[in-house]
């Protein structure tokens, strides 16, 4: 018996050496940050990736991701699978985790839900103005003081994540240089973020800018509010902000993320080459 644990251990360490060396450092930084904005203590969850070392002073573009409780992981592996094989940048991953995630992630206050009915729940909703605040004044500021950032930043959001990734590009257009919105609750305050895009889409100066929406087999609204939304783009003005819609039939509310985010990093970095230079 003693010969044979012997040998199994000789086994294990010949194949711990013998395999190939792990890529794969998904792992997060966990921050508490008080917000005088928001007047309460917001936790936000970190991955910085684990530069070579002729990498090592390199300025990493930053995405600002909602609902970081449930999509961190998933997009922070995508990012370091695609960054090792050379085919996006690395870059700094920032998940938001959720406190009231109604009042957060909703421009207006209303009390309708998705099937027309009062809900109590949404009794808090309409706090996204002074959230965005909170990113921008604290948030933001925070993340460029302790890590080395370049100026691109990407803002990325599912349902109610998603109306707000693109409440925030009309409302305020310099602040990111390239969103996501997965299956965006246009349906939310009877329309309110649809109407607003049929108001202020066409007069944006959107120039570099680059917007990737998509929806799943959701019935009801969300792929009927997002192809009206879709149709916007068809305005001269904004010939040059590249943007993509993408319909994913065989998933639903919760699993199209997976596929949705995978495709919108492909989307935003179709034209990124990697530099060869040292």
């Amino acid at each position: 018996m003693k010969h044979f644990i012997v040998f199994f251990i000789f086994l294990s360490s010949q194949a711990t050496a013998q395999g190939p060396k792990l890529y794969n450092r998904i792992a997060n930084d966990v921050h508490l940050i008080h917000s005088r904005v928001l007047n309460q203590d917001r936790q936000v969850y970190i991955n910085v990736p684990k530069l070579d070392s002729a990498d090592i002073n390199k300025a990493l573009p930053v995405l600002y991701l909602l609902d970081g409780e449930n999509h961190f992981h998933i997009l922070s592996a995508y990012i370091e699978y695609l960054r090792h094989w050379q085919v996006i940048p690395p870059m700094i991953v920032v998940g938001i985790v959720n406190v009231d995630r109604v009042k957060d992630l909703t421009p207006t206050n209303s009390l309708i839900n998705f099937d027309g009915n009062v809900d109590s729940k949404y009794k808090t909703s309409g706090g996204n103005e002074q959230f965005l605040n909170f990113i921008q004044q604290e948030l933001m500021p925070y993340i460029e003081t302790n890590y080395k950032t370049s100026p691109f930043k990407i803002f990325a959001g599912h349902s109610f994540g998603g109306l707000t990734t693109i409440n925030c590009m009309l409302m305020r257009p310099d602040m990111f240089d390239a969103y996501i919105a997965i299956s965006p609750s246009l349906w939310f305050g009877n329309k309110y973020v649809l109407r607003l895009a049929e108001r202020k889409l066409p007069k944006l100066s959107m120039r570099n800018k680059k917007i990737f929406y998509s929806v799943g087999n959701e019935d009801g609204a969300f792929r009927d509010d997002l192809l009206k939304f879709d149709k916007l783009f068809n305005h001269d003005s904004l010939k040059t902000f590249v943007h993509q819609y993408k319909h994913y039939p065989f998933e639903d509310h919760m699993t199209e993320p997976i596929p949705a985010y995978y495709d919108a990093l492909r989307f935003i970095y179709k034209d990124w080459k990697h530099d060869t230079t040292k």
